[in-house]
C-alpha cells in the first residue's frame, strides 16, 4: 500500500505571520538579510560563500543572463546562468560577469602595436568596451606600450589604416599603478590625476590589470554587491547531470563561484554519480547546491552526497505544468517546512549546516518573507526576475499593456530535455513547462530594493534583526479563504480602478 503523508499539502498562501514584540532598535534599517549560500560549519567558522539579501535568480533560459546576473550581484543577490545551452557560451557568459566588475579588472581588450585603428573599431563592437590596451604581444600579460580610448581617435578625420601606435597614449605619457598596490591606492591615484582608468604593470612593465573609475562610484552607489577576492561579481551557473564531465571544468575555469544542479528531481542516483566527480576532482573547493527535493528523505539523501546547498520544490512555479502533466509534486510550504527539519536535525547530528533553497510557490513579496520564516535561507526566484529590464527575454506589447515573455525550461521553446533526464532518450518527450508573458516591471534595482524594504518591514514587526532570529521568533498561523479576503481590500470603491472623474 502506498505511504500516505498525514498532512494536507499546503502553500504560502494558507500562512500568515502574527507580529512580535519589537524594540525601539527594531526598525527595518536595522534589520540585515545577510544569509550563508554553501554548507559550514555554524558557529565554528564562517561561511566561505554569504549573499547580502536571500534572492537567488533561476537557472532558466528568459531570467539568467549577463545584465541580470550583473544588477542581482550589485544589490547583493546572485543570478546562476542557464545551463541549456552550449558548454561554451555559458563559460563565456561567466566570464563576461566575471570581467565586468570592480577592482582590478584583467583586459579583455588588447592589441599589439601592427594593430590599425579598423582594428580598434571591431574589438570595441565586439566587446563594448572603450579601453584597449596596446601590448607587445596583443595579451593581457604583454608588455604595456599604451592605452586607447574613445577620446585618442576621431573617425572624420582619419581613414582607418592608420597604426595604433599613431595615435595612442604611448607608456611614457601614462600615470600607473604598481603590482601590489592596494585597491585604495590604486583608486587615490585615479582621483588625484582626474583619470578614467589605471594600468596596473609588474616590474618588468607588463600590464596586469585595470583600475576604473566607474568601479569607485559603482560601489559606493552599491554598498550591498557581493564581491570575490578580486573584488568580481560572484556568479553561480547551472549544471546537468549528463554533460557535467566537460561542463564543470569550463566553468571553473571561466571563474564561475557556485555550481548548481538543474534538475526537476534530486533524488537520483544521477545528482549522486554527478556530486561524486566534482568531490573527487575538485574536492570541497567548488561548491555546489542540489535538487530538487520536497522531503526529509530527499534532503538526506543529497546531504549524504555532498551538496553545498539543496534546493526545495517540485511543480510550484508558475511555469511549470508537473504536477497536473505527472502527478508529482507537493505544496511548496509544507515541502520547505519538512525539508527545514531535516536541515536542522542534521545540523544537530552533525555540526554541519546546510543551507535550503526555496524554489517556486512565490505569487506575492510576502511569500517570500514566509518562506524565511518556515527557515528557507535563500529563494530562487524565476518568474519574479523575468518581469525586469534586465532579463533576456524580449518586452512586448499585449493589449497596449507591456509585457516581458518568460518561458519555462520544460516547455517546448526551451526543450531543456537534460534538466528532466530520467536516463532515457534525449529528447523532452512531453513538456512540463509553458511559454507565456509577464508583465513587464522596469529595472531590477527598483524592485528588488522594494521586495526587500517589506522583508525588513515584516521582520522588524516579528522583533528580529537577523534573519536567524527570525526563524526562531516567528509565529505562524494558517489561514481560511474568508480571512484571505478580509486580508485584502474589501466593501470599497476602489478610485484608481473606476475611473470618476471629481469636480
Amino acid at each position: 500500500m502506498a505511504y500516505f503523508y498525514p498532512e494536507v499539502s499546503r502553500t504560502f498562501s494558507e500562512y500568515l505571520l502574527v507580529p512580535g514584540y519589537s524594540s525601539s532598535s527594531c526598525i527595518p534599517n536595522n534589520v540585515s538579510l545577510k544569509t550563508p549560500l554553501v554548507k559550514y560549519r555554524k558557529g565554528v567558522e564562517e561561511c566561505p560563500i554569504c549573499i547580502n539579501i536571500p534572492m537567488v535568480s533561476a537557472i532558466m533560459q528568459s531570467v539568467s543572463g549577463v545584465k541580470l546576473a550583473t544588477a542581482l550581484a550589485k544589490e547583493g543577490g546572485i543570478s546562476f546562468i542557464y545551463g541549456s545551452q552550449s558548454i561554451e557560451s555559458e563559460a563565456e557568459m561567466v566570464r563576461s560577469v566575471k570581467r565586468s566588475k570592480a577592482g582590478f579588472v584583467v583586459s579583455d581588450s588588447n592589441l599589439d602595436p601592427d594593430s590599425t585603428l579598423f582594428d580598434v573599431l571591431e574589438l570595441t563592437k565586439r566587446t563594448g568596451h572603450s579601453t584597449i590596451a596596446v601590448t607587445d604581444n596583443g595579451k593581457s600579460d604583454g608588455k604595456l606600450l599604451g592605452v586607447i580610448t574613445s577620446r585618442d581617435y576621431r573617425l572624420s578625420r582619419m581613414t582607418g589604416e592608420e597604426k595604433v601606435t599613431s595615435f595612442m597614449t604611448p607608456f611614457e605619457k601614462l600615470v600607473y599603478g604598481k603590482d601590489g598596490m592596494s585597491l585604495s591606492e590604486c583608486n587615490d591615484l585615479i582621483w588625484d590625476h582626474k583619470l578614467n582608468q589605471l594600468p596596473i604593470i609588474d616590474d618588468d612593465n607588463n600590464l596586469v590589470s585595470f583600475v576604473f573609475r566607474k568601479d569607485y562610484d559603482s560601489h559606493k552607489k552599491n554598498p550591498l554587491e557581493v564581491l570575490d577576492s578580486h573584488k568580481r561579481y560572484l556568479v553561480g551557473a547551472g549544471i546537468n547531470t549528463r554533460d557535467y564531465k566537460e561542463r564543470v571544468p569550463a566553468l571553473v575555469a571561466a571563474g564561475v563561484d557556485v555550481l548548481c544542479i538543474d534538475s526537476s528531481e534530486g533524488f537520483t542516483e544521477y545528482q549522486k554519480q554527478t556530486l561524486e566527480f566534482i568531490r573527487k576532482e575538485y574536492g570541497d573547493s567548488i561548491k555546489v547546491g542540489a535538487g530538487n527535493v520536497v522531503d526529509r528523505e530527499g534532503f538526506e539523501f543529497l546531504a549524504s552526497c555532498g551538496a553545498d546547498f539543496v534546493k526545495v520544490g517540485i511543480g510550484g512555479g508558475s511555469i511549470c505544468i508537473t504536477r497536473e502533466t505527472k502527478g508529482i509534486g507537493r505544496g511548496q510550504a509544507s515541502a520547505l517546512i519538512d525539508v527545514v527539519g531535516a536541515r536542522d536535525d542534521y545540523f544537530k547530528r552533525t555540526g554541519i549546516y546546510i543551507p535550503v533553497c526555496s524554489d517556486g510557490g512565490i505569487v506575492y513579496d510576502y511569500h517570500m518573507t514566509l518562506a524565511l520564516a518556515m527557515g528557507a535561507d535563500f529563494i530562487m526566484l524565476g518568474r519574479y526576475f523575468a518581469r525586469f529590464d534586465e532579463s533576456p527575454s524580449n518586452r512586448v506589447t499585449i493589449n497596449g499593456t507591456y509585457m516581458k515573455e518568460y518561458w519555462g525550461e520544460g516547455s517546448a521553446r526551451a526543450r531543456n530535455w537534460q534538466r528532466y533526464d530520467l536516463g532515457g532518450d534525449k529528447k523532452l518527450s512531453f513538456v512540463e513547462g509553458v511559454d507565456s508573458y509577464v508583465p513587464y516591471a522596469g529595472p531590477l534595482k527598483d524592485n528588488v530594493q522594494l521586495t526587500c524594504a517589506k522583508i525588513r518591514s515584516t521582520m522588524a514587526n516579528c522583533g528580529a534583526l537577523e534573519l536567524d532570529e527570525f526563524k526562531a521568533k516567528a509565529k505562524l498561523t494558517l489561514v481560511s479563504s474568508v480571512s484571505i479576503v478580509e486580508g485584502g481590500a474589501h466593501d470599497v470603491l476602489l478610485k484608481d480602478k473606476q475611473g470618476i472623474e471629481v469636480k
